[in-house]
């Protein structure tokens, strides 16, 4: 048999990535139970620790590299990683505005700016507000609509991360794009799950819910084409493409994944599951020239 076509072979691992892991997480989202707050932060440490390697000793390196080649040098590399930290901290911010509203504690003096507890991770808080309100079951549908439309916009950065590792990978199976398309498919999961709740508690039924919320992550594959196109434009493209990608992948970890773990299970252990994370994204990184 043929092997599949490399272009399509990407796309087929975004798709199951994006629309893979939020529809995972649409599933489960109504069976995910309050006191799995230290296995939730350790697994987003973990996760976390593995795309700071892959980011910075990888994507950001490459990036470094080809900017030698674009006007503008590695200052041209240093401003799209700003650009991808500002494109996905502006996303955060509409949602976070959008929904803080509907929880009054987190308005609350003294409650951090990111979510500290598995509750408000998945956004069952939100649910439980909307019940205390006795909100009507369209309320929340719409709720959940509006998050499902800005979760599939957050994903199309996510998905250019994907699209610029498999081009830096010199295996697809086994390199940086494979890893960094499963970590994300990990970290859309909790995204599902935010959307289904509210889907499911306000009548919507449960197929019905699950296949709304996969379709969330169905952008992924726009962004992670646009990252294969930059790639292969030249030394610019290329620079402008992993660039971006670090930045967006930078933010996420250190603005939402590491706080996060942290807050949710408030203790050193995060700590070390990030260190056990880099140490695991080295090695594995290596494994492609191993092989």
């Amino acid at each position: 048999m043929e092997p599949m076509d490399p272009f399509w072979f990407v796309t087929l691992v975004t798709l199951l990535a994006g629309a893979g892991g939020t529809g995972i997480g649409g599933a489960v989202g109504a069976l995910v139970r309050s006191d799995s707050n230290k296995a939730v932060s350790l697994l987003l440490a973990f996760a976390g620790g593995v795309m700071t390697a892959i980011v910075c000793l990888d994507l950001l390196v490459e990036a470094a590299e080809a900017s030698g080649e674009a006007v503008g040098g590695v200052w041209l590399a240093v401003l799209s990683v700003a650009v991808g930290v500002a494109v996905v901290y502006g996303l955060n911010y509409v949602i976070d505005k959008r929904t803080a509203s509907e929880v009054p504690h987190t308005a609350e003096a003294g409650h951090p700016k990111t979510h500290d507890d598995i509750d408000e991770l998945v956004h069952a808080d939100h649910l439980a507000q909307h019940r205390r309100n006795n909100d009507s079951r369209a309320s929340l549908v719409v709720a959940g609509i509006v998050m499902a439309c800005a979760i599939a916009l957050h994903n199309v950065p996510e998905g250019m991360v994907i699209g610029a590792s498999f081009t830096v990978s010199d295996n697809l199976v086994l390199g940086a794009g494979m890893v960094m398309a499963v970590l994300i498919g990990l970290h859309n999961i909790p995204e599902g799950m935010a959307v289904s709740v509210p889907l499911i508690s306000g009548g919507m039924g449960r197929a019905r819910a699950v296949l709304l919320t996969a379709a969330c992550g169905a952008p992924t594959v726009l962004g992670a084409w646009l990252g294969i196109w930059l790639g292969e434009v030249g030394p610019l493209g290329l620079t402008l493409s992993l660039g971006f990608a670090s930045g967006a992948m930078l933010y996420v970890v250190y603005g939402e994944i590491i706080p996060e773990s942290i807050l949710i299970y408030r203790s050193k252990a995060p700590a070390f599951a990030v260190i056990v994370g880099i140490l695991l994204g080295l090695v594995m990184m290596t494994l492609p020239s191993a092989v």
